[in-house]
């Protein structure tokens, strides 16, 4: 049988990729026990043993790129040395109920500094829309406005942002078009700091789930939250959604989506960035809204994430000399690990961004679709 390296260094030539080689993407190997752990432990221990400091890359996002681009997992599905060696890969039970407010505590409630050093000056944390924009700062209002003209907002109108983080989108609907609105999120940092921000203009923002929102709207948004809802509960969200949408109103669904159904949770990502987390596919989707909605338009750019999310990180290691005595290397290391290993998806195409507009009896005339 051969040894974990040999079986590492076969799957990663295949991709392009050299142990201790001279090219950005290759791996620089500091701990020969990251073999077997990666092997054993999956992309858990892919990660962990990076955050541990057993393996370097200059540019992970380009590693990344190569290595889904090159579909290694297929290989480890076929590779009968590769299975042998797994004998106990770390896999995340999907139907696992986790609380709400887990996700606000862990991610979103980590410190105000980091996402006023990583994200542009409204505090997005989503992608931003780069057809005519070259800097995160015109890219994310770009956005914004994409979503409040897709959605037909006008002077006047209520809406709901389901997920609305800081603030940011029923800030700049507020502002630039003249709306009332109400944002839920399971951040209290975030509901605090969107109330202070935005505490001139007629909206609010509460700290609660979902599940208990009892009001009526014009129009309603949910802008990188359903990643977080779970598969199991992608019908009781979308009923939600049904009941308090206004009979002729629109709803937009901003998500991150992924090119085949999966019922897990990443190992990873789920452990140390978002708990619970979970990418939905077009049959989720499509499933969890038959019946409720008439789906008026579909529109991926899932590319614009990638540049968003290298911008992110631009920001976060510039800025790291701020941060760095709130948090420790091995958090350095976790971030940029989680920035670059998306973005790296992204780019790959594993990734896609999608932007869902939903009626629930279809436009009369029907949906002119805006990019």
């Amino acid at each position: 049988m051969k040894s974990d390296k040999q079986i590492i260094k076969s799957m990663l030539d295949t991709a392009g990729i050299t142990i201790n080689g001279d090219k950005p993407y290759d791996i620089q190997v500091h701990n020969e026990a990251a073999y077997g752990r990666i092997l054993r432990q999956g992309v858990l221990g892919l990660g962990e043993s990076y955050m541990d400091g057993w393996w370097d890359c200059p540019n992970l996002d380009q590693f990344f790129d190569k290595v889904f681009t090159a579909d290694l997992e297929k290989q480890i599905q076929g590779n009968w040395d590769i299975l042998l060696k797994v004998a106990s890969k770390y896999i995340l039970n999907a139907g696992r109920k986790s609380k709400a407010f887990n996700v606000g505590q862990k991610h979103y409630d980590i410190g105000n500094d980091l996402y006023n050093i990583m994200l542009d000056k409204r505090l997005v944390y989503t992608s931003g829309y780069w057809q005519n924009a070259t800097t995160l700062d015109d890219a994310q209002p770009a956005k914004l406005d994409l979503v409040c003209r897709k959605i037909g907002l006008k002077k006047g109108d209520k809406i709901l942002d389901i997920g609305c983080g800081w603030g940011s989108f029923i800030g700049y609907a507020a502002e630039k078009y003249g709306v009332s609105a109400v944002g839920v999120t399971v951040s209290k940092e975030q509901q605090k700091l969107a109330n202070e921000t935005y505490k001139n203009l007629p909206i609010e923002v509460k700290l609660t789930d979902y599940r208990a929102i009892n009001d009526q709207f014009d129009h309603i948004v949910s802008l990188g939250m359903f990643e977080h809802v779970n598969h199991k509960n992608y019908r009781t969200y979308m009923k939600v959604v049904h009941k308090s949408l206004n009979d002729d109103g629109l709803f937009l669904l901003h998500t991150i989506g992924g090119n085949n159904t999966n019922h897990s949770v990443d190992p990873w990502t789920g452990k140390y960035i978002f708990p619970g987390g979970m990418i939905p596919s077009i049959a989720q989707i499509g499933k969890s809204i038959e019946g409720l909605f008439v789906m008026e338009d579909w529109h991926n750019f899932g590319p614009d994430y990638d540049k968003t999310l290298m911008a992110w990180h631009h920001n976060f290691e510039k800025g790291w000399d701020k941060l760095k005595d709130n948090y420790d290397e091995q958090f350095h290391r976790m971030w940029r690990y989680y920035l670059l290993s998306c973005a790296g998806a992204f780019r790959a195409r594993k990734l896609q961004l999608w932007q869902i507009v939903l009626s629930k009896n279809g436009v009369t005339g029907g949906y002119k679709s805006i990019r």
